[in-house]
């Protein structure tokens, strides 16, 4: 075995080495513990032989520090220092032996030690070679002593040593073979499961979609550099929990409708984790990109570890930020040319039609064709909104850079709201911030927040305060303006595309509201986006809730008028 010894790996051979440095560890306390004994125990011995005893057991003693040191200083040539180890212990345990008297000694089991470790540490020929010498040393010894003292009860004794060495030889040279078998493979594949997951850090590493390791809880284990920038986070470590950040409980929402519905494996996520107080200390620059937002497309898939008392999924993260910007311009680009035709085309015709059903509604009294006539002109009405929205997407307006008093502006506006659509006047709640200034032209900014409130009486209870306008200040000391519905949130996947232009979720909808809106707040340096905010006050069982509203953050804080 020692022969192969250079072709085994790194960590066999440091085996090898330290179970040599065992067995002369070893050595050195049986050679102490024959001093011992046989310098207090020497019945039998006249003086001359007592301090024979004495010189073999210091030799033997200095011997095993010797080769002691020499295993751990030298560690080369292993099989010389191993069969010369060995010749030694044999010869000093059989001169030990014989001047003893032999078999009576009892000194024979003293074999047993080096034949182990010579199982252990050298090939099964060498290893029972060896102790076939022993056995017929004491063989020998034994037929001798017939004619010293006509005894044949030595010869038994001797076979039955021989015997029991080389079945012990036998038996541990097999199983330290299997152990050095196991420990070979062992090692190999820990070499194959370091490589593998160097390449893995290697690839997670450069990979440019976002990878999170997370278990049934929604608790983040492990996350590559492309998730921890598509969400904001910085640091070689994730350890949170996704629901305990309001930015990204819409991918916490995606995460457990996958679960409780494996189909639904792909979802389109907006993250925007730069307005989540509970992220501040795991993001980077978090006050100086608060209007940053990605726009991801999401993928999860469960690990395969059935068995392992430990459930794990990966949610794949995929940046369609630049896919959907490159999608809206072409779809701005197709509608800029549209605009010139539909201004000449379909304008002017349709007020003609317009024209034509009002006349004919003066002289037809029929119910059913007045109704017919209500459906023509709503539909009129309707293409004439779509048409007047994209004319006026297509003109660059410029605002008006005087500041604009928020409170009073939104008390007006309230008041204007409430009677337009004949409404409770408790329905829509106010929480303003008196004397502030804001640079926003004020028409512009009464179109965006009055979209927002019709799209919120479309979907809120009616009861009070089912509507809410507040005006809060963030971290950064900005101007906010939340507007907010008791009505049932906007889905992840809605989200997602929200602001698209010509997206809509209502048959009666252009799809043109919320992108106009937020087309004028980039116009007066104003951010509109919808985000999902922990509320002041608490649920049933103590937590804070969490909810969505549109937030407009102004271009710059209020100031005291």
């Amino acid at each position: 075995m020692f022969a192969r010894l250079p072709a085994l790996t790194a960590e066999s051979r440091a085996t090898f080495w330290r179970s040599l440095q065992t067995l002369n560890a070893t050595r050195v306390v049986i050679a102490l513990v024959l001093l011992v004994y046989l310098s207090f125990d020497s019945r039998g011995l006249h003086v001359a032989g007592q301090y024979f005893y004495l010189q073999i057991c210091l030799v033997y003693l200095a011997l095993s520090i010797g080769f002691a040191l020499s295993a751990v200083y030298v560690r080369r040539r292993f099989a010389l220092q191993l069969l010369s180890q060995i010749a030694c212990d044999l010869a000093i345990i059989s001169v030990l032996y014989l001047a003893g008297g032999g078999m009576r000694s009892g000194l024979a089991i003293l074999y047993l030690f080096p034949l182990a470790g010579l199982a252990i540490l050298a090939p099964l020929v060498i290893a029972l070679f060896s102790a076939s010498l022993v056995t017929l040393f004491l063989l020998g010894d034994s037929t001798w002593q017939i004619f010293l003292t006509d005894s044949d009860r030595d010869v038994m004794q001797s076979g039955l040593y021989g015997a029991a060495f080389l079945s012990a030889v036998l038996v541990i040279n097999r199983m330290a073979a299997k152990l050095i078998g196991q420990e070979e493979l062992a090692s190999r594949r820990g070499v194959e499961i370091n490589v593998q997951q160097a390449v893995n850090r290697l690839v997670m590493a450069n990979i440019g979609d976002g990878i999170l390791v997370v278990d049934a809880d929604g608790q983040v284990f492990a996350g590559n550099p492309a998730a921890q920038q598509m969400l904001g986070l910085v640091g070689p470590e994730l350890k949170f929990r996704l629901s305990a950040a309001a930015s990204l409980s819409p991918l916490t929402q995606a995460y457990e409708d996958w679960r409780a519905d494996a189909a639904r494996s792909t979802a389109f996520v907006t993250i925007k984790p730069f307005n989540d107080a509970a992220l501040e200390g795991l993001t980077a620059a978090w006050s100086a990109r608060r209007d940053l937002a990605a726009h991801l497309k999401v993928r999860f898939a469960a690990a395969d570890t059935h068995g392992l008392g430990a459930e794990r999924s990966v949610i794949f993260l995929q940046d369609v930020t630049g896919i959907e910007n490159q999608a809206q311009q072409l779809k701005l680009a197709s509608m800029g040319r549209l605009t010139a035709s539909i201004a000449h085309e379909v304008r002017n015709p349709l007020s003609a039609i317009g024209h034509a059903t009002a006349l004919l509604g003066e002289d037809l009294n029929d119910p059913v064709q007045q109704r017919l006539l209500k459906i023509v002109g709503d539909n009129v009405a309707r293409v004439n909104r779509m048409v007047e929205d994209i004319l006026q997407l297509s003109r660059k307006v410029q605002p008006h850079s005087e500041p604009l008093a928020l409170d009073g502006f939104l008390a007006e506006l309230r008041a204007e709201f409430i009677e337009t659509h004949g409404l409770a006047p408790d329905i829509l709640g106010l929480t303003a911030a008196p004397d502030t200034l804001v640079r926003f032209d004020a028409l512009h900014l009464r179109e965006v927040v009055l979209n927002l409130l019709n799209n919120a009486v479309r979907y809120a209870s009616g009861g009070p305060d089912s509507i809410r306008l507040n005006v809060v200040r963030d971290q950064a000391r900005r101007l906010e303006l939340h507007v907010q519905d008791d009505g049932p949130g906007i889905s992840p996947e809605v989200r997602a595309h929200l602001f698209e232009p010509f997206y809509t979720t209502s048959s009666k909808g252009t799809g043109l509201g919320l992108y106009l809106a937020r087309e004028l707040c980039l116009n007066n340096e104003a951010r509109l986006d919808y985000e999902y905010r922990f509320d002041n006050q608490a649920g049933a069982d103590g937590s804070p809730l969490l909810s969505g509203r549109f937030v407009i953050t102004f271009a710059q804080q209020g100031k005291t008028v």
